[in-house]
């Protein structure tokens, strides 16, 4: 027990594994955070949010105390059907690699200033940190924490301050050799992407592991220095959690074989699962649910209290099955170029009430979407505000 434990839930953001902090102590991190959040905006928020899963968790656990033995049978015979048509769907033919640049904006800048490559650094400043390097995740400094519990857990910490306009250039010069593995690659963010390099294994006679190895080469090589690490499954959903495995500058490959998928996913823990945040992984852990296996084992429990759309994609997800083809999207006018399904830009700034801050950070960033959607010549249908709060 300690003193953060009342409030280890809604902290937890903070404490999940992310590469570079595996030796960190959480209990340590945990208790920075909440003696550092007291009588805040957010500390205030959260606690409501705390007492909203708390009173869904009560809901559930009712619902499951009326199930009668006969109505969670039916809910079996209907799931067991569910799981049939998904192993019938599985697909291990394809090859996918997911490509995660080793924190990226931190790397950039340590790559033009090799000073910074030993100290403690982090992308942003007291308000917020876009990213840090791993010298200072070692202390528990992680992305999307506020600069000034950045400093309290490391006292040495160096900020430097964000330019995307440099890592739009690095982004660009990964990309081409993206493009070389699979010229209709997705590209989720400027560090990030999936590659199906099915068709590039067979025409050029190599492994999956010669051909991750191949490219995160070509990418230090390309870029001057930057590392990336990449994963490889059948599917998008399992290429992303390999490529976290061995972080940085490493490479994981599951094979192409329902029973290695399988063994992979059963203790994979639920979090690691794309989608799964805080709440839901404490939700699911209420009901004994902390696992990919074990959701597979009380998949009538999960078809009986969870809502049709997350009750499949869990099930999909602790079968290892789903995403083993390209999502539907509109096609560029060159076919060789990696369409896109969006193009966006972000800034994480002090908290403000100055409506004239706030419109001039609304005109920049519409002036940067709009300059690479001529870069990309692509048009948009539709255009997204994201708000975040200072709670």
């Amino acid at each position: 027990a300690g003193p953060s434990d009342a409030h280890s839930h809604y902290t937890s953001a903070f404490v999940n594994h992310k590469a570079g902090m595996d030796g960190v102590d959480k209990a340590h991190v945990r208790r920075v955070v909440d003696e550092m959040s007291k009588n805040s905006a957010h500390y205030r928020n959260e606690s409501r949010k705390e007492a909203k899963v708390e009173a869904k968790i009560r809901e559930m656990r009712a619902a499951r105390a009326r199930l009668t033995p006969e109505r969670l049978a039916r809910y079996q015979q209907t799931v067991d059907e569910k799981v049939k048509t998904l192993e019938r769907a599985r697909d291990v033919s394809r090859t996918w690699i997911h490509v995660d640049m080793d924190a990226f904006y931190a790397a950039v800048h340590t790559l033009e200033d090799p000073s910074l490559a030993n100290i403690p650094m982090a992308v942003g400043g007291i308000g917020m940190i876009s990213t840090a390097n791993y010298v200072a995740r070692a202390f528990g400094v992680r992305s999307a924490m506020p600069g000034f519990i950045a400093k309290k857990l490391c006292p040495n910490l160096t900020f430097v301050k964000p330019d995307f306009a440099r890592y739009a250039r690095y982004a660009a010069l990964a990309r081409e050799v993206f493009r070389a593995f699979d010229p209709d690659f997705d590209a989720l963010s400027l560090d990030e992407a999936f590659l199906d390099v099915t068709r590039y294994l067979k025409t050029r006679g190599v492994d999956a592991e010669t051909a991750a190895r191949d490219l995160r080469a070509e990418v230090r090589l390309k870029t001057g220095g930057l590392t990336c690490s990449a994963g490889v499954a059948p599917n998008r959903r399992l290429a992303k959690v390999c490529s976290d495995a061995n972080k940085p500058d490493g490479q994981m490959v599951l094979a192409n074989d329902r029973e290695a998928v399988v063994d992979f996913v059963t203790p994979l823990p639920v979090r690691k699962v794309s989608g799964v945040g805080k709440v839901q992984e404490r939700v699911l852990a209420a009901f004994g649910m902390t696992t990919c296996g074990e959701i597979f084992e009380r998949r009538s429990t999960l078809a009986a209290l969870f809502s049709e759309t997350a009750f499949e994609s869990l099930l999909a997800a602790s079968m290892g099955v789903g995403t083993e083809t390209r999502p539907e999207r509109a096609r560029r006018p060159d076919p060789g170029e990696g369409a896109r399904k969006s193009l966006s830009q972000e800034r994480t700034f002090a908290p403000t009430a100055d409506r004239r801050v706030l419109e001039r950070q609304v005109a920049e960033l519409a002036e940067e979407v709009s300059r690479s959607l001529a870069e990309e010549g692509v048009v948009a249908r539709a255009v997204t505000l994201k708000i975040k709060r200072a709670t």
